[in-house]
């Protein structure tokens, strides 16, 4: 059995309001609900080898003990001591149940995240528990964290093996470990996130783990004792321009790589122009800060795709007057199907996909030109992806909140896709046009040529685990494809918009 510790080691820093929240009553039940899954009952003794949903998630969340985290809050905020008891059986069938190495034990249980999510949980556990298993555990879990082999440098798993690392070399005593994860994580800033504030991970929502996760870690180095480095405070503000730029006016993240598309962001800080460009690869522009009817729009280029990030080169989202209008097939889940891996392909964003040539994955796309007017933007991408040169000129007008699109390449011919909201619905085809609505409000897409144009529906993640089908429109296969955006009346064709591109003959 545990028995209450009267001496410690070293200080505990425990961070048990940053575990996520649990019902503790079902958790004392024996249940647990992790990613959006409905409970599932783990019984009094637990197998750790359990997966009810056959989901990743699912099984990593198991092994990172953040549940039984919240039975240890539970009992420092109302004393009962049951909650400390279950967390203390818990922690200690998992260390006997699941040896280093040993026969049987589940890959997840000493996953390198796993092992950086679950070490601050037996830190807070023990600062009311002390046997020498848990501090055997403990320091177990010191040496993987502190494994340069098993170090994952400039990513969010990094970060979260440094903080665990500190509260574990402070609860030890051991300086040299807390010394080595505040000089790591400071470095590893510096590689995850620009000068500009973007995360080099490619997804808006991981900018936003990491910003919160970067909060952790100042206020754990501080509570050690150790100089708050200025260089890692100065990586989370930076972070908190490009979250902002990302945030469309309803307050969701622009869904792009592994961003759900219902993540919300909080109000960070902004000032400057609506309208940015990030060297690392985005333009985030909008109508007006503030104003929740504010148009938006994001354009992909730059290096390749890395860790979070899908083959959405070119790709561009867009809100008007408030609501979202082109969308992208999103991020669906971490399992290992074929729905998933398509989301990240070309096809699952509104992309110029060229019909003949092989793609190449992990193509850099270049913004040749960027011209940034008070009341419209235009833009040039080219990249070679298909091993022949694409390239996209965009055009957003506010007063009339227009998008228009041109894509070209020089031999051969390509097809413009776009995938729209789940709310929009075809109210009404022409020859050149299609006219799509939800109740009152109307979008209409004007394209040239319009032979071949095609009407069709994807399935867009519109959350972890969920989805909806939502039209898309593919354009006739040509050199050239011109394609405009225009919300409110049908306007009665590509010339009265006055578009600044000649037209091909």
């Amino acid at each position: 059995m545990f028995w209450r510790a009267r001496t410690t080691t070293g200080r505990a820093i425990c961070l048990s309001d940053q575990f996520p929240a649990a019902d503790v009553a079902e958790v004392m039940r024996g249940q647990v609900r992790f990613a959006g899954l409905p409970p599932a009952d783990l019984g009094t003794e637990i197998d750790w080898t359990a997966d009810p949903y056959g989901n990743r998630s699912w099984a990593l969340n198991l092994h990172t003990l953040r549940w039984a985290g919240r039975l240890v809050a539970a009992y420092e905020r109302t004393g009962e001591r049951a909650c400390l008891d279950r967390a203390a059986d818990v922690a200690e069938q998992w260390i006997r149940g699941n040896p280093r190495g040993g026969h049987g034990v589940s890959s997840w249980a000493w996953a390198e995240h796993a092992v950086a999510l679950r070490a601050p949980v037996l830190v807070c556990l023990s600062e009311h528990v002390r046997t020498p298993l848990l501090w055997e555990s403990l320091a177990a879990h010191g040496e993987v964290l502190a494994d340069p082999a098993l170090y994952r440098a400039g990513h969010n798993h990094g970060l979260d093996q440094d903080i665990a690392l500190l509260v574990v070399g402070c609860r030890l005593g051991r300086a040299k470990w807390r010394d080595l994860a505040v000089r790591r994580m400071t470095a590893s800033a510096e590689l995850a996130v620009d000068a500009q504030g973007v995360l080099h991970e490619q997804a808006p929502r991981y900018g936003l783990y990491v910003h919160r996760r970067l909060g952790v870690a100042l206020r754990a180095v501080a509570e050690s004792g150790a100089p708050v480095p200025a260089r890692l405070a100065a990586r989370r503000t930076a972070l908190e321009g490009y979250i902002a730029h990302a945030t469309q006016p309803d307050g969701r993240l622009t869904p792009i790589g592994d961003s759900p598309a219902d993540t919300r962001a909080p109000g960070f800080p902004h000032d400057g122009p609506p309208v940015r460009v990030f060297d690392a690869g985005y333009v985030f522009g909008r109508t007006a800060w503030d104003d929740p009817r504010s148009a938006h729009y994001s354009i992909r280029f730059g290096p390749g795709r890395r860790l979070h990030g899908h083959e959405d080169h070119l790709g561009v989202t867009y809100c008007a007057q408030g609501r979202r209008i082109l969308t992208e097939a999103g991020f669906h889940s971490y399992e290992r199907t074929e729905y998933a891996a398509w989301t990240r392909t070309p096809q699952a964003h509104n992309v110029p996909v060229p019909t003949s040539g092989t793609f190449r994955p992990g193509t850099a796309t270049q913004l040749l030109n960027a011209d940034l007017g008070p009341d419209q933007q235009s833009f040039e991408l080219a990249d070679d992806a298909y091993g022949v040169t694409r390239t996209r000129h965009v055009l957003v007008r506010h007063g009339d909140d227009l998008l228009a699109v041109r894509d070209s390449v020089p031999s051969g011919t390509l097809r413009s896709l776009w995938h729209f909201d789940p709310a929009l619905r075809v109210v009404e085809r022409r020859a050149d046009a299609v006219v799509l609505g939800d109740g009152d409000r109307r979008v209409t897409l004007l394209q040239w040529p319009s032979a071949g144009m095609e009407l069709g529906t994807t399935t867009i993640a519109t959350s972890y685990l969920r989805t909806e089908q939502a039209v898309t429109i593919t354009s006739g296969a040509a050199p050239t494809v011109l394609t405009a955006l225009i919300p409110g009346p049908t306007p009665p064709d590509l010339a009265s918009l006055h578009l600044p591109w000649p037209w091909p003959a």
